[in-house]
């Protein structure tokens, strides 16, 4: 027979760092935090967030700090609402009917067309970068910061972001990052409203 693993302890992440790839767990029934690396989780089909319910092994770094090993998330049916974390495929939609209503636009003479092709090629680009992101999120290369996708949003790639975060489940549940990223949406519209008025 194989060698027995230790015993496991269970807790919540309340700290997680995307770009860095680390956190720390509040064990359950109190304790220190436990420091956790990405690399550390059993499973690698998803990435860590704050709140996640997990299970781990304890040891302990060359400082006698608690660290956790052989990480696994907690599948409690009622623990991951995707209506609660997640905004669904709704946002998508509207981010491809706000295309289709600035096509619409052009072809009625309201809006000019180099419009059209901004935002159809900033969404594009947007859209390429959380590929990209979400790939080296997955083989822990180098990230994409989060202002620069906030940037890429601001600048007019808003709709190919919300497509994005729907396609490749990435950046979509993380609340301070949808926050930050629908206050560039409202900039970025308030800035086509005024464009709109002034081609009138």
């Amino acid at each position: 027979m194989g060698g027995r693993s230790g015993p496991r302890y269970q807790g919540r992440i309340t700290t997680w760092k995307d770009e860095q790839g680390f956190g720390f767990i509040t064990p359950n029934g109190g304790g220190p935090p436990v420091f956790v690396h990405v690399k550390s989780f059993a499973g690698r089909g998803r990435r860590p967030g704050e709140n996640d319910l997990v299970t781990y092994e304890l040891s302990a770094n060359d400082k006698g700090q608690p660290r956790a090993g052989n990480v696994a998330f907690v599948r409690a049916p009622a623990a991951r609402r995707r209506s609660a974390d997640s905004p669904g495929r709704a946002p998508a939609v509207a981010a491809v009917a706000f295309l289709l209503l600035l096509a619409l636009s052009v072809l009625a003479g309201k809006m000019p067309a180099p419009v059209l092709y901004f935002y159809l090629g900033a969404s594009a680009v947007t859209l390429v970068a959380y590929r990209l992101d979400k790939s080296a999120a997955r083989s822990n290369r180098w990230r994409t910061r989060e202002s620069t996708l906030h940037l890429f949003s601001l600048l007019g790639g808003w709709p190919g972001a919300l497509i994005a975060q729907h396609s490749f489940r990435h950046k979509s549940s993380k609340l301070s990052f949808r926050q930050v990223f629908w206050l560039t949406v409202a900039a970025n519209c308030g800035a086509l409203a005024w464009l709109a008025s002034a081609f009138r």
